[in-house]
């Protein structure tokens, strides 16, 4: 997303599959219990009476976890249409317009925040960037929990659930993104990688988890 041009093809793919992703995808962390595990562990070590953002929320289902465990959770993501599937299914969830390299939140403003598989769509020159806002939005200590996909090759999409888009999925090596945590003012307290369990695609998937300084 370094180029507008990218980003508004992130924005316009996302919006054509938002109805068919929200329902594919709706109850998919029944079948994650690593990822259930340490949205778990965000939920334990927050600052009490603490939001937590979920960095591009798709349609908001991770979001409405969080929510169903009495917390406010607020959704950000680049897609109006991801963004009104979420509105309507999770009403419990505050949805926000907003972009992961400028958030639409004020300093300091949450306890905890995730990005799951969301920074794979950012030219890897805007991670830096992309960090540097999840820091600044986060309380002192408050945790940031990642995923991506583990490996070194960029995924085109063309189509996707019988729809026209046009986006990259790029993969990430853990310790060079540990690394730019640790530059944008983190401390990495976790890196985990698994396999996919059978219902995801095959791929590796890593998680880091970061407590800002």
């Amino acid at each position: 997303m370094g180029d507008h041009a990218g980003h508004d093809a992130v924005r316009r793919s996302y919006d054509a599959v938002a109805e068919e992703y929200a329902a594919r995808l709706h109850d998919e962390l029944a079948g994650k219990p690593l990822d259930r595990a340490l949205l778990g562990r965000l939920l334990e070590e927050r600052e009490d009476g603490a939001a937590i953002a979920d960095l591009g929320c798709g349609p908001g289902h991770v979001a409405a976890w969080l929510a169903g465990h009495g917390v406010l959770t607020v959704g950000i993501d680049l897609s109006a249409g991801m963004l009104s599937a979420g509105r309507r299914r999770y009403p419990e969830v505050e949805f926000r317009a907003g972009d992961l390299l400028a958030l639409p939140a004020g300093d300091g403003e949450f306890g905890a925040a995730v990005a799951l598989y969301s920074i794979i769509h950012l030219d890897p020159r805007d991670l830096p960037r992309a960090f540097g806002e999840a820091r600044r939005v986060l309380r002192p200590s408050g945790l940031f929990l990642l995923s991506f996909h583990i490996g070194e090759e960029v995924r085109h999409l063309d189509e996707w659930w019988g729809h026209d888009v046009d986006i990259d999925f790029r993969f990430l090596d853990p310790s060079p993104v540990a690394g730019l945590l640790e530059e944008a003012g983190f401390t990495v307290t976790m890196r985990r990688a698994r396999a996919p369990y059978p219902h995801e695609a095959d791929t590796r998937r890593g998680y880091l988890l970061a407590r800002r300084t």
